[in-house]
């Protein structure tokens, strides 16, 4: 063991009786850090913590299986007396020698990349704590704070550290990508650590949310993944929701491509006028014989509750929406395969905002609102979306699954659904990705969206998401 870390067992074995107390000095700064991974965290989670200290972090996400490791003999046994019910390791994290069958949902490192003498060997290590689905979240001190920090500890308000390590966001980012793992997310959060009765709230909630004053927080976050990578091929369920789009059914049953092992097309009609639902009836019959096709009629109002009864339908392992007016060509939902079946991320979303429009596409107004709301939805979400409104989403339905549960904190109140999968895949820490797709022209029918009643309703939706993902 080299003198640097020898140097850090030795102090924090010297505080180790006294952390508690330093954690009970510091409660306000705790309570919000504690809120903050409760919200990336559910209960019942499998959590292991590097550099656990007295295991203070992990017993208060009330995890299902709690597990953590620590530089410092004195602390694990201060961890171990204190949550007898968790397990505690004295290990490195350059060196982790645990049962590698054993993966976790979360891994946190919280305040304690610093300690480690080499960052990417310990990213490495992680390696194996992980399947695809782990989360990996890291949170630090941002530099600028350091003169604070210093007179902190010099006047006894916060609990003395070692340093060894001062890295930036892009620092991590780099040896995440070096070590097989990708960024999913990052930020800033606490402008304000200790408690000033108002004032300290409004500071953190609001203040700190804002561009420039955000930079300026003391905590740094970065939540990531294990970048996946799938050889077997998957199974595709296309869901398109249809109302008043009689003309474009055959078309779009000719035009969707054969992806993966299988793929089935689903059509949900809602209260059409134009005869669409027996349009649909009549080109599944016809092409029985050379496609998987389903439909149904939607059992509510709304392109959100049609989808949802697609996604209940659907028998595959990957979820696709494909809006009926075909402005999206069916054609580029292989893109989206692509996308999602290598890992290049676990929540692909089609943009259309990038290449050239047809004419008439989209109107100017309609091509402003969607870059405010990208603009928005990039600030209040932690990772960057273009448009947040182009009706092609596709996730796995496993995720599906998950994510109906995870999006229960915002309520049922999209009409769309766009915002309603956007905000559930957030929430759950999902891998975004983005596919650049050739907006065109309607060949039938108007559209079904009202720019200023629907405007209006998304408009609403954005300040609502953030108080919920911002302001919290």
């Amino acid at each position: 063991m080299n003198s640097a870390a020898s140097n850090v067992i030795s102090e924090m074995n010297s505080l180790a009786k006294d952390r508690d107390k330093w954690i009970k000095k510091n409660k306000y700064y705790y309570d919000n850090l504690i809120n903050f991974l409760r919200f990336n965290i559910p209960e019942n989670s499998k959590i292991i913590e590097i550099g656990c200290g007295t295991g203070f972090l992990l017993e208060q996400l009330n995890p299902s299986k709690g597990v953590g490791i620590d530089l410092s003999p004195e602390m694990v046994k201060t961890a171990k007396q204190n949550y007898p019910a968790f397990e505690f390791y004295e290990m490195n994290a350059e060196n982790i020698t645990l049962d590698e069958s054993e993966k976790y949902d979360f891994i946190i490192i919280s305040d304690t990349i610093g300690y480690f003498e080499d960052v990417q060997l310990a990213f490495d290590q992680i390696q194996k704590l992980c399947n695809d689905k782990t989360r990996i979240i890291i949170t630090y001190f941002n530099f600028l704070w350091l003169p604070a920090l210093n007179l902190a500890e010099t006047l006894r308000l916060k609990m003395p550290q070692v340093r060894n390590n001062w890295l930036d966001i892009a620092d991590i980012s780099n040896l995440l990508d070096l070590t097989g793992f990708e960024m999913i997310s990052s930020g800033r959060k606490f402008l304000m650590p200790f408690y000033v009765p108002l004032f300290s709230g409004f500071i953190n909630k609001f203040a700190a949310n804002l561009p420039l004053l955000n930079r300026l927080c003391l905590t740094k976050f970065i939540i990531a993944k294990r970048t996946g990578v799938k050889e077997e091929q998957d199974t595709v369920s296309v869901i398109v929701p249809a109302r008043n789009e009689k003309g474009n059914i055959e078309q779009i049953v000719k035009r969707i491509p054969q992806m993966g092992k299988h793929t089935e097309i689903i059509f949900v009609e809602g209260n059409s006028t134009d005869n669409t639902f027996d349009e649909i009836k009549l080109v599944c019959e016809k092409y029985s014989n050379e496609y998987d096709l389903k439909y149904a009629q939607q059992d509510g109002k709304g392109k959100a509750n049609a989808v949802r009864k697609g996604f209940e339908m659907a028998q595959c392992k990957i979820l696709m929406i494909l809006d009926a007016d075909m402005t999206v060509p069916p054609e580029d939902l292989s893109k989206f395969y692509e996308a999602i079946h290598t890992g290049k991320g676990e929540f692909i979303n089609g943009s259309r905002l990038v290449y050239p429009m047809e004419k008439d596409a989209m109107r100017t107004l309609n091509i402003m609102g969607n870059k405010f709301f990208s603009m928005m939805f990039t600030w209040i979400l932690n990772q960057r979306i273009k448009d947040t409104l182009c009706g092609t989403k596709v996730l796995t339905k496993k995720n599906y699954e998950e994510l109906k549960e995870a999006k229960k904190f915002l309520g049922d109140f999209d009409p769309f659904g766009d915002f309603d999968l956007i905000f559930g895949a957030s929430k759950m820490n999902l891998k975004f990705a983005e596919i650049p797709i050739r907006y065109k022209a309607r060949v039938y029918g108007s559209t079904n969206i009202s720019r200023f009643r629907h405007g209006w309703m998304l408009l609403k939706i954005t300040f609502f998401a953030m108080r919920k993902f911002k302001f919290t």
